[in-house]
């Protein structure tokens, strides 16, 4: 049903915002698949929530704890998809971005089962996150 989809989506995002990983650890199925954009450090697809974590703490690591999804703007379901548009923004040394994205879900009983994220400016993303 896709009212429920996109109120796991609105708490996979709540959680993100709040850094609850223990939601987040419930949402994200064991299996999940994460497809990262652009040609930098964490670009490229990941396979299992160990995984997936382990490439959102690096990502903590290398803004310092800034990187955040700080406005979600709109949900929007069709069946098991989910799409989110979203802002996010992160700063480290002297470099900074923030811009526009959309993050698509696939969410199949209850779980993310597939995440694929997109930039406005995949550009400007590969050279914050090097």
């Amino acid at each position: 049903m896709t009212s429920t989809n996109i109120d796991i989506a609105r708490t996979y995002f709540q959680a993100v915002q709040t850094g609850d990983m223990a939601t987040l650890g419930e949402l994200l199925h064991a299996d999940i698949v994460w497809h990262q954009p652009g040609a930098n450090q964490f670009s490229g697809e990941r396979k299992g929530r160990d995984a997936v974590f382990q490439m959102l703490g690096g990502m903590m690591e290398t803004s310092g704890g800034t990187f955040a999804i700080d406005k979600i703007r709109t949900l929007m379901g069709n069946g098991d998809l989910v799409a989110a548009t979203i802002h996010f923004s992160g700063r480290h040394d002297k470099a900074s971005m923030s811009m526009e994205g959309v993050d698509l879900l696939r969410i199949e009983n209850g779980k993310i089962t597939e995440m694929w994220l997109f930039s406005a400016d995949p550009a400007a993303e590969d050279a914050f996150w090097g």
